[in-house]
C-alpha cells in the first residue's frame, strides 16, 4: 500500500509538472525542521549555500543555466560548461582525460569551443570517465569517440541504464534520444583507472542511478599535489527518487565519506555545482594573487562537512515522506 501511494504521489507530481503547475508543498513538521536546522548548523558559513539547496530549494540543472568561461582551475585541471553542469579536462603524461562530456547538443556550441579557448586539442582526449548514465553527462561522448577515438568509461549498471532508458516521467513524451557511445570500457570499484601519471580511484555511489560513481584523484595546485573528489551522482531533485533510492543514496554518501577520509581529500569539485556555485569560485580564482588559496581547496575537514550536509539534507528529504 505504501508503494502504491508513493507511486500515485509521483504520478500526480509528474502530471502537475506537465501542466506547468508547481506541486503544492506542505509546511515541514517539527521533526523535519529540526533536521534542517542541524544541517544548517553543520554547514556553517562555508556550506550555507549547500544546506539551502539540498534541504530547502533543490532544483534540476537547466540548459539555460548561465555559461561559464572555460577556465584552468588547477595546473592539470580545466572546466567547461555552465553554472549547472560542467565537464572537466585533466592533462596527463599520456594525453587528456575528461570527466563527463556534457550533452550531445553542447558539443559544437560549448565543448569544442571550450577546448579552443583553453588551447587544448580534443583529438588528445584518450578517455572520458562518466559519473553516471544520464544524457547531460554522457551525451557528448559518442561524438568524441567517433571523431577522436576517445575511450568511454561507464559502470556496467549505467551502460545498461543508457541502453535501456526508463520512460519519461509523468507520462510525457521524451525529447530526441542522445546518441549512445559504442559499448566500451567499464568502471569498477576497486579497479583504479590509470592514464600515464594520473590514477583515478572510482567509488560506487548508487542512488541517483544504479551505477553512479564518485572519483578520487590527485590535482596539482602551483606544483603541490592535493587530493580531489567528485561525487558523480548527486541527487538534485529528491522528489523523483524512490524511497529505496534515497535510502541507498544516504548509504552511498557514507561510503564515499569514508573513502575520501582515507584518501585525505581536500579539493571539492562537482559535475553539477548548483549546491556550491562555481562562478563565485571562478571569480576568486581569476583575481587570485600569489600566496592566496585556491577556492576549490576546502581542506580535509571541509570536504567531510560537505558530505555531512548532503547526508543530513537527505535525511530531511526522507523524513518529509513520513509526515
Amino acid at each position: 500500500m505504501k508503494q502504491l501511494l508513493t507511486g500515485i504521489a509521483l504520478a500526480l507530481l509528474g502530471a502537475a509538472t506537465a501542466l506547468g503547475q508547481a506541486p503544492e508543498s506542505k509546511p515541514d513538521s517539527p521533526a523535519v525542521q529540526a533536521i534542517v536546522a542541524r544541517a544548517k548548523s553543520t554547514a556553517g558559513t562555508m556550506w550555507a549555500d549547500e544546506a539551502h539547496f539540498f534541504c530547502e530549494a533543490p532544483r534540476a540543472n537547466s540548459p539555460n543555466d548561465p555559461p561559464i568561461e572555460p577556465t584552468k582551475i588547477f595546473d592539470n585541471v580545466y572546466v567547461i560548461g555552465n553554472s549547472g553542469t560542467v565537464a572537466y579536462v585533466l592533462t596527463t603524461s599520456a594525453g587528456l582525460v575528461m570527466i563527463d562530456a556534457l550533452g550531445a547538443n553542447q558539443v559544437e556550441s560549448v565543448l569544442l569551443p571550450g577546448f579552443k579557448t583553453l588551447g587544448l586539442d580534443p583529438a588528445q582526449v584518450k578517455a572520458i570517465i562518466v559519473g553516471h548514465g544520464h544524457a547531460d553527462h554522457f551525451g557528448g561522448s559518442a561524438y568524441m569517440q567517433e571523431h577522436f577515438g576517445s575511450k568511454v568509461y561507464i559502470s556496467a549498471a549505467d551502460w545498461t541504464l543508457m541502453e535501456n532508458p526508463p520512460p519519461a516521467r509523468g507520462g510525457r513524451q521524451g525529447g530526441p534520444a542522445a546518441p549512445l557511445p559504442k559499448h566500451d570500457q567499464l568502471i569498477t570499484e576497486g579497479q583504479p583507472i590509470a592514464f600515464g601519471d594520473l590514477t583515478v580511484q572510482p567509488v560506487a555511489i548508487p542512488g541517483h542511478t544504479p551505477g553512479s560513481m564518485g572519483f578520487i584523484f590527485p590535482v596539482k595546485d602551483n606544483g603541490k599535489t592535493r587530493m580531489a573528489a567528485l561525487y558523480g551522482g548527486t541527487v538534485l531533485t529528491p522528489g523523483i527518487i524512490s524511497d529505496e533510492g534515497l535510502q541507498t543514496y544516504l548509504q552511498s554518501i557514507a561510503r564515499f565519506k569514508e573513502a575520501t577520509r582515507k584518501a585525505k581529500v581536500e579539493v571539492e569539485i562537482q559535475n553539477h555545482p548548483l549546491m556550491d556555485p562555481i562562478q563565485v569560485k571562478l571569480d576568486r580564482l581569476r583575481t587570485r594573487t600569489k600566496g592566496q588559496p585556491n577556492p576549490f581547496v576546502v581542506g580535509a575537514k571541509g570536504y567531510q562537512t560537505f558530505l555531512d550536509v548532503m547526508a543530513i539534507c537527505t535525511e530531511a528529504n526522507i523524513a518529509r515522506r513520513k509526515t
